[in-house]
């Protein structure tokens, strides 16, 4: 049976009460995925680096805004401008990067820029390192098996 979409936000704005996060909620990559199948106006930000989408893959139908861009990992100037120019500030905004991390700081950023329904994805598009250092083994959108595409 498919979870509600309900159950899902209820339990990813638990999981920020518990982190003490400055947002809305977490999503685990497959709870996302379910919200954008699900929720017409959720979008999803993917906010890793142009370089990072060509190389290591796209999820389809993301708004891709760099958080930092390749090579030097300088930050973007213009990302809350990019985003507001794309997204209404009352809509169910997703944000992913590699792992997590880029997107926790563009969901508290955006958060405190007034964009009112923020979710980080943990785990990221390519998750958590693994004992050999190899990311994209033990969790992440990919390892999930949810829609990407090789650029």
């Amino acid at each position: 049976m498919m979870e509600t979409t309900t159950a899902i936000l209820e339990r990813a704005q638990q999981r920020a009460k518990e982190m003490k996060l400055p947002y809305r909620g977490a999503l685990l990559p497959a709870e996302a995925c379910t919200l954008l199948q699900k929720v017409p106006d959720a979008q999803l930000v993917d906010v890793r680096s142009n370089a990072e989408l060509d190389w290591v893959g796209r999820i389809p139908g993301a708004i891709e805004i760099e958080l930092r861009s390749y090579p030097g990992m300088q930050s973007n100037s213009n990302f809350l401008d990019q985003l507001s120019a794309q997204l209404d500030k009352e809509s169910l905004v997703m944000f992913i990067c590699r792992s997590g991390a880029r997107s926790n700081h563009a969901a508290t950023i955006a958060s405190q820029s007034n964009f009112t329904d923020c979710y980080n994805i943990l785990e990221g598009f390519e998750g958590d390192k693994d004992e050999a250092g190899h990311r994209n083994t033990i969790s992440g959108w990919k390892v999930a098996e949810l829609p990407w595409m090789q650029s």
